[in-house]
């Protein structure tokens, strides 16, 4: 993954301006959305709690009053979701109580998102050059999502801060092969794991990593061995308080429904009415509620007679329809004046459409190697929602990725439109022809 110097460039004082002017206009954007608005960005009722936003809050004054981590189960422990979010979120109600807590916790998710400049522009410097990095934070900082994300109590905002640390560690872990790097790795693996546990085989995308950088076996061993060895560390205290409060090993979650049942759901209809005369099992009224030990075998019963009966309906939403329900349909819940919803939406397939151009432009130009970090984690997490729910929330913290594909496509076009014009001029002047 090693990129040469004269392409990668060194920041220059000027880089530094435009990226400080950049992360200045976000923090001050972010705040002001967020304090103008305030509990606009509620999904939920605080006094009765019906959405993951307010459940998360209920679930943070439970630890601060002495009881149990418990979601969706009254005062009763439970392990419907991981720890990480309640836990963060009563770091700032403890000390500031529920209303100014809420408050301080979204201004700390605006220092999140300055952060994700910083680290983007590093990422895609990486990955191509200076130019590309600052335009890629200039698109940032103008993606309307983000500041929803500021505002609304959930995952999404810290979840990406650390995946993009993770993806930069990992970038820095393979080039130097230096083992602290690797026990970073490890660290900031588990710390997304306490949020979103599905980043927890993440880090396999190494191998890719350590091919391109000729690692021997016994290397790739080594470091496989403490990036695990940490991860295990420290998950074990949520897996000793699982194994005591419930007597029973639960990796991650133990909670209601299944995303792979649920995710056979076309625009969240029910299965062909053909459906339940082949399977008289099934009832309409039952079959995505609850727990049920058997939610995968009843996924794969929808799969196969929609793929036997419905092939082409079936084959585009496990395609272009959760494509779209990742990237296409925007983060972007609660509109913020004067940007309608129906406006984000085209100004999302502009943007999805410019990093389409760009990514197939670097494909045939540029070499695999240095795109490797953000293709494999686009591809990683696309792969990973399709057989599962797919939809904006999701999509979110991988579409910073795609930027460093958007800001080369405009990149190259500006040089394209400024190479004719100079040409055009030149050869208006006599001073320049073709052959």
């Amino acid at each position: 993954m090693h990129v040469p110097m004269d392409r990668r460039e060194e920041t220059t004082s000027r880089d530094r301006i435009w990226l400080t002017v950049i992360m200045a206009f976000v923090l001050v954007m972010s705040v002001f959305v967020v304090l103008a608005h305030n509990n606009y960005f509620l999904l939920g009722d605080l006094n009765h709690p019906n959405n993951d936003d307010v459940k998360y809050v209920q679930s943070a004054e439970l630890i601060l009053d002495g009881g149990a981590l418990a979601y969706n189960s009254g005062t009763e422990p439970s392990a419907f979701i991981m720890p990480g979010m309640p836990l963060l979120l009563a770091a700032f109600i403890g000390p500031f109580g529920e209303q100014g807590g809420i408050i301080a916790f979204r201004l700390f998710q605006c220092l999140e998102q300055v952060a994700c400049i910083y680290l983007l522009f590093l990422i895609a410097r990486r990955v191509f050059d200076r130019r590309v990095a600052l335009v890629a934070c200039v698109i940032a900082a103008l993606y309307p999502p983000d500041y929803f994300s500021s505002g609304v109590i959930l995952t999404e905002s810290t979840f990406r801060l650390l995946l993009m640390m993770l993806v930069l560690a990992m970038m820095i872990a393979a080039e130097n092969r230096k083992w602290i790097w690797y026990v970073g790795v490890g660290v900031l693996t588990a710390a997304l794991a306490y949020f979103k546990p599905q980043a927890s085989i993440f880090p396999a995308i190494l191998l890719f990593f350590w091919l391109r950088e000729r690692y021997s076996l016994r290397e790739m061993v080594k470091f496989t061995a403490i990036i695990v060895g940490t991860y295990v560390i420290l998950l074990c205290p949520w897996w000793i308080r699982n194994v005591v409060t419930f007597g029973k090993f639960i990796l991650f979650t133990d909670s209601a429904g299944s995303p792979f049942l649920l995710g056979t759901r076309i625009n969240y209809n029910l299965p062909p009415a053909g459906f339940f005369d082949a399977y008289p099992q099934y009832d309409p009224k039952t079959i995505f509620e609850g727990h049920s030990s058997d939610a995968i075998s009843k996924g794969l019963d929808i799969i196969r007679y929609g793929f036997s009966h419905e092939f082409w309906t079936y084959l585009n939403w496990y395609t272009l329809g959760k494509l779209q329900g990742l990237y296409i349909e925007p983060y972007y819940w609660r509109p913020i004046w004067p940007l309608q919803r129906p406006v984000m939406v085209g100004l999302q397939i502009a943007l999805m459409t410019f990093t389409l151009v760009g990514l197939i432009w670097a494909l045939l130009r540029e070499r695999m190697g240095r795109m490797l970090p953000l293709l494999m984690t686009i591809l990683y997490f696309t792969l990973l929602y399709i057989p599962f729910v797919a939809f904006g929330r999701y999509g979110y913290p991988t579409i910073v990725f795609m930027l460093p594909f958007t800001a080369y496509a405009l990149c190259r076009l500006w040089d394209l439109t400024f190479a004719r014009k100079l040409s055009s001029r030149r050869m208006g002047s006599g001073g320049y022809t073709f052959r």
